[in-house]
Formats: structure tokens, C-alpha cells, sequence
């Protein structure tokens, strides 16, 4: 029998073996103390900003030869930045990010959680063919006691429910209406809201296929009808069940993304929302990869987008609309002043909760204000323009590249500071313009001659118009910056006015710069580093390059629905359509948003001519191809003699609005596309680009 002497010698040799790393949370700290970010550490490594990231939060641990590495950069981190003596409470910094205990508690500690009613948190499972391994652990430092497993869970079919921050619960539902009452009454899944005088988001719980089949809801959705309206009929079991036990589905019935509800009770939302992944929930094209995930890393996914912009609710175009609301909602509490009582009144900024109509030449042909209208309508929409190729010069044929830009969520940038209208339009004849008010004038703006090397700024074909026609106030008033006087014909103006989206913005650019960061891309690189990182950001993390493409897509989307169109084949030209008793439904407002992003794509491309004499190839939406002697955009911007870039120029960089490489390509392959009448800035990434109209 060895003595206790010789069993601690032994135990002590294999600890003096194996080199000892902090705490996760301890490693994050001497990090942030040293002013490093996690990207410039990974790089350090040779490793990625997102392994970094899983050392710090405790899901991976470094290898030989980069433990050694590590272990050694945190030694001396330790020794410049010891840890306070005092107890460090638990905060929540700027970025969202939990900032831990400098002291962690015992190795064999149970992680405290929220006290939420009988919800189980479960221990770490072992890794299977259809499991990932992942740890326990609380929602540290909620922001809302009321939610302390955060905005959503993903739901496999063993019962297990995987939520943000790696934590898993333990859901006894087998049915769909047993699901909803757990989801309200033990998951403590929610999220606060975004305004105060808002509502908190509903809780969301994704259905894997296994899960969906064990709630007795269809793995696929089968048979024509379901097919065509994309929804479970009426006479399914499951919806029949949840009538049964007093739940209800709004008018969408039960379809990939489904609410169950009962009306409020003592003010609060009954709501839980559903999303079916086998049902194509998550479209690939918004959402790239997530569907194929594991479903610990598709909590993750969404987990983010929820924190960064909105608990998801449908579409990504759906989520983008719902954030304008959640974030100017149309209604607060006031106190009467002849009752004493509160009462809901109108939120100043917001849209209101009454749809409004548009003025007739800003409504779809479609509409019902637009039956008889014979004054022409407006042609609010993104460029597709090709250089005529007889306007291509020798010098410019014989350069080797053709190099696409792409400018960063354009859309976003344009609705930054965007005043719109707010109240109905209201009809002038022969007003003076002013660039200040919102709304829709007739000029003719046929007599401006500008380059033919440059695409029209008025058409979004590029074409220069041919009399009197329609434009929203950025297109007019970059007319008279262009230095050209303007006489409105006519015009419906509004009165009321506001920059309703400017939160919108402010919102989806944090995210944006958020998310790009985590993927390596970060505003202090300079545009070497920039374009680097952005040749490899998709691959550092999957799951975060997918968050980044739902963000594009919300803003994409959410514009678009601004002027959704009817849909269904028995639809008539004259009837309304469920669109339009939506306050958000403002036709006016997304040509705002298209004709300042068109006008800022041309004042680039004008400013850029005359800085270096070169000119578009073509131009798609967002994207412009030009000629260049490199392979990279270094190599035909223009730069100042500092070596910054020419403002008012195309710019590199991460901001909204900034521009990136969309694609290079042979001047060659470009100069025969222009030749067949193809745009290249379609085709620029080696296939077909997606037409971008903001739709």
C-alpha cells in the first residue's frame, strides 16, 4: 500500500508536467489589462481572433506549441497586471460582453443559476454523432432578472434545449402546447425590450427536425395546399391541439415561423414564437450555413443576431421591419392631466399605429390611390447602368484587371440622418423647392448634360430622362448641388417630419462593426490589413460570417418591406392588400433611402473622375467595376500625398457606406461582356450577382 507521501509526489510530478493555464475568465482579464485586442493576440499565435475567443469563454484550450506560447505571454501579463485583491463585481461592458470575476469560483463549484421556477440546467453532454459537448452555465449578469437564459433556445429532439452563452435546459414537452407553457412558465427565455416604450420580445424557440417530429408536426411540409401556403391546414392535429388548450396562431396559422398566443394578461404578452428549421425557417441566403449546424452553434448564431439587433421574428426582411417599430414604437404612457390615469398616446418620431397612404405617384401602379392616376409615378430605384462600350478608351482596354467595389450596406449609410415625412402628403403646385422638406416633385430635369461616361444620376438605368418625371428631394437637391436651378412643376410634400430611421441605423452599424471585429476586421487596420483580413473573414468563423450576412440581409430586407407588394395570384389591381394596413408601410420612405444611396454612389463615382480621370465600367446597385492596372483597389484609388484617402472619393474600410472588393477579374472578360450589352458589376464575382432593388 503506497503512503500518502508517495501519492502526493506522484500527483505533484504530473502537475509540475503539464503547464498550468489561468482561468478562462482570468485570461480574458491580463488580455484586456494589456490592451490587446483578441485579434492582434490571435495573429501573435498564429492562430484566429474566434480560437482566442474559445480559450477565453472556456470552450477549447491551446495546444503544444501554443500553449507554451501562451502560457508564457499571460506569466508575464500576470506579473505587470496582478488581479485586484478585492472582489470584482460582475459588469457588462460597452461590447456586450460579461465581464467575469477576476477570482474564479473552485474548479468543483457548481455554477450558481437563476432562481426561474423548475426549468433544469444540465450538466455538459458527451459528444455524439447528433450532440455537441457543452458546458453548464447561467446567463451571467442578465439584464433582466425575468430573462436569465436569454432571448431563445434551439430544441432537439432528446428534449434538450440549447441557449445562448453555451447554456442547455432540460424541456419535458411533447407536445407543442406543453412546449408554449414551458417556454412562459419555466424557461426564463425573453428578451427586455428595446425602447421603453415598447414590449419585451417574445421568446423564440427554434425546432430541429428531430424535435419537430416528436411534437407531432411533419418533418417536411407535404401535399399542395401545405406547399403552396407554406402552413400546416387548419385540420392538422397539431393546430387542432392547440385550440384545445385555448391557445391561438394568428392569421399566418402555423407555418415555418408560427406564433402562439393568448391575449395579455395584466398587461403581459402570452407570446411564444416558433420556427421550424426542417420548414426552411432560415433562409440559406440570409442566413448562410446555420441551417446545417449543430444545434448548440445555431443558438449561438441566433443567440447574437438577438443580442446585437432583434430577437428574430420571420424573415430577416420581416426582423428588419420589426426593429424599425421595436426601436420607435408608435404609442407611450402618459398621464392624463384631466383623469390623473395613464392612457396610451402618440409617440412623437414614430410612424403611428394608422397606416397612411401615399400620394398617388409614389403608390405601385397597383395601389388604390393610383386607379386613374395618369401623372407618372416615380423611379426611385438602384442604378444598373453599363458604359456603352464605344465610350471605352485604348489605354483603358489594354490595362490587365477589372476590379469590382462593393460599398458597404449602402442602404444603411443612406438612412443615416435621413429626414422623412411623417404625416399624409399634401398636394403643390409650382412650390419653391427646398431640399430640407420630405415628399415626392415633378421636374424636368432632361436640359442637365453631365458626362456620358458616368451614369445618370436621376434614372436607375443611367439613361438621361426625356422630360418632366417624378423624383424624391435627395435626387432634386443633388441637381442643385450639381449647380443647376430647379422649377417644380408640381409636388406632394410633408409637413411633419423626422429622422424615424436614425436609431434603425445606429443599431445595425453597431452590429455590423460588432461582428465584423469578431471576424478580424477591425477599424484600426490600415487598408493593406483591411483588404487582407477581408480576403479570409469568412473562414475564421462560420458562425459568425453567417451573422454578419443576416445583418446585410436585415437591412436589405427591412428597407424593402418598406413597399412590400401584394402577393397570390388572384390578386386585382385596385384592391388592398394586407401590406398596407401596416403603418410601416411607406413607399415614400424607402425612395428616400434609394435615391440618397444612388446619389451618394454617384457623387463618389463623379469625385473619383475627377481626381484621377477614371471612369465606371458599370455599376449594380452597390457595386462599381472600373479598370486597373493591379489586381487590387490600392492600385487605381485615388490617395492623398500623405497616403490618406481623397475624401469624397471611394474610401476602404469597415464603416457603412465604405467600400470593399467585390470581385477582380480579367479587363478582357469585362470589355466582351460590355460588348453583348451584360453589365459586368453583375458578374463581377465570377457568377450571378443577386439584383439588389431594396425589395
Amino acid at each position: 500500500m503506497p503512503s500518502q507521501e508517495e501519492l502526493f509526489d506522484a500527483v505533484d510530478a504530473l502537475l509540475e508536467g503539464e503547464p498550468q493555464l489561468p482561468s478562462p475568465a482570468e485570461r480574458a482579464r491580463l488580455r484586456e489589462a494589456a490592451g490587446v485586442t483578441q485579434a492582434r493576440l490571435a495573429a501573435a499565435l498564429k492562430s484566429t481572433a474566434q480560437t482566442v475567443k474559445n480559450w477565453e469563454n472556456g470552450r477549447s484550450e491551446p495546444r503544444p506549441p501554443r500553449l507554451q506560447a501562451y502560457l508564457r505571454l499571460l506569466d508575464g501579463w500576470a506579473a505587470k497586471y496582478p488581479a485586484p485583491t478585492a472582489p470584482v463585481p460582475v459588469t457588462k461592458t460597452s461590447t456586450g460582453r460579461v465581464e467575469q470575476p477576476a477570482e474564479p469560483p473552485p474548479a468543483l463549484a457548481p455554477v450558481p443559476v437563476p432562481d426561474v421556477g423548475p426549468a433544469t440546467v444540465t450538466a455538459a453532454r458527451p459528444a455524439t454523432s447528433s450532440h455537441r459537448s457543452v458546458r453548464k452555465a447561467a446567463v451571467a449578469g442578465a439584464a433582466d432578472p425575468r430573462f436569465p437564459h436569454g432571448p431563445l433556445a434551439v430544441l432537439d429532439g432528446d428534449g434538450t434545449a440549447y441557449g445562448v452563452d453555451d447554456i442547455v435546459l432540460d424541456c419535458p414537452a411533447t407536445t407543442v402546447a406543453q412546449l408554449v407553457e414551458w417556454t412562459l412558465a419555466e424557461s426564463g427565455l425573453g428578451a427586455v425590450r428595446l425602447n421603453r416604450a415598447g414590449k419585451d420580445a417574445d421568446p423564440l424557440v427554434v425546432l430541429t427536425a428531430a424535435a419537430a417530429v416528436k411534437l407531432g408536426l411533419p418533418e417536411r411540409l407535404e401535399g399542395h395546399e401545405e406547399r403552396r401556403s407554406l402552413r400546416l391546414a387548419e385540420d392538422h392535429p397539431v393546430v387542432k391541439q392547440i385550440t384545445r388548450a385555448k391557445w391561438k396562431l394568428t392569421k399566418r396559422g402555423f407555418g415555418p415561423w408560427a406564433r402562439v398566443y393568448r391575449p395579455a394578461k395584466a398587461g403581459q404578452r402570452q407570446c411564444v414564437q416558433l420556427a421550424v428549421l426542417s420548414w426552411d425557417a432560415l433562409d440559406s441566403r440570409s442566413w448562410p450555413g446555420v441551417a446545417g449546424m449543430e444545434p448548440a452553434e445555431i443558438a449561438r448564431v441566433l443567440g447574437t443576431y438577438a443580442r446585437r439587433v432583434i430577437t428574430p421574428r420571420g424573415s430577416t426582411a420581416i426582423s428588419g421591419l420589426e426593429l424599425m417599430t421595436a426601436l420607435r414604437p408608435p404609442t407611450r404612457a402618459v398621464k392624463s392631466e384631466s383623469t390623473g390615469e395613464w392612457e396610451s398616446a402618440y409617440n412623437p418620431g414614430s410612424l403611428g399605429t394608422e397606416p397612411m397612404d401615399p400620394a398617388p405617384p409614389e403608390a405601385p401602379q397597383e395601389h388604390p390611390v393610383a386607379q386613374g392616376w395618369t401623372g407618372g409615378f416615380i423611379d426611385e430605384e438602384a442604378f444598373q447602368w453599363v458604359r456603352p462600350v464605344d465610350l471605352l478608351t485604348d489605354e483603358e482596354c489594354l490595362l490587365p484587371y477589372a476590379v469590382g467595389l462593393d460599398m458597404n450596406t449602402a442602404f444603411l449609410a443612406a438612412s443615416a440622418r435621413l429626414v422623412v415625412g411623417l404625416s399624409a402628403p399634401d398636394h403643390f403646385h409650382r412650390p419653391k423647392f427646398n431640399k430640407k422638406i420630405p415628399g415626392s416633385w415633378l421636374v424636368d430635369l432632361s436640359g442637365i448634360e453631365l458626362d456620358p461616361r458616368l451614369p445618370s444620376p436621376f434614372t436607375p438605368t443611367g439613361v438621361r430622362p426625356d422630360g418632366p418625371a417624378w423624383y424624391q428631394t435627395h435626387t432634386v437637391a443633388y441637381a442643385q448641388e450639381l449647380g443647376y436651378d430647379i422649377a417644380p412643376i408640381e409636388a406632394f410634400l410633408r409637413r411633419e417630419t423626422g429622422a424615424y430611421l436614425d436609431p434603425w441605423h445606429d443599431r445595425l452599424k453597431t452590429a455590423y462593426a460588432d461582428t465584423l471585429a469578431d471576424l478580424g476586421v477591425t477599424p484600426d487596420l490600415d487598408d493593406r490589413q483591411f483588404l487582407a483580413a477581408m480576403e479570409h473573414h469568412k473562414k475564421v468563423d462560420p458562425a459568425m460570417a453567417a451573422v454578419l450576412a443576416a445583418i446585410k440581409a436585415t437591412v436589405k430586407g427591412g428597407i424593402g418591406k418598406l413597399r412590400e407588394r401584394p402577393q397570390g395570384r388572384h390578386y386585382r389591381d385596385g384592391e388592398r392588400w394586407p401590406a398596407l394596413e401596416r403603418p410601416t408601410w411607406r413607399p415614400d420612405i424607402r425612395a428616400a433611402v434609394i435615391s440618397k444611396a444612388r446619389v451618394n454612389m454617384h457623387r463618389k463615382m463623379a469625385n473619383t473622375a475627377k481626381a484621377t480621370g477614371q471612369y465606371p465600367l458599370g455599376v449594380l446597385s452597390d457595386c462599381v467595376v472600373y479598370a486597373s492596372p493591379g489586381p487590387s483597389p490600392l492600385d487605381f484609388l485615388p490617395y492623398t500625398t500623405s497616403g490618406k484617402a481623397l475624401p469624397g472619393a471611394f474610401r476602404l474600410g469597415t464603416t457603412p457606406g465604405l467600400a470593399k472588393v467585390e470581385g477582380v477579374q480579367e479587363m478582357a472578360w469585362a470589355v466582351d461582356l460590355m460588348e453583348k450589352g451584360l453589365n459586368p458589376a453583375r458578374h463581377i464575382k465570377g457568377g450571378d450577382a443577386v439584383t439588389d432593388e431594396g425589395e
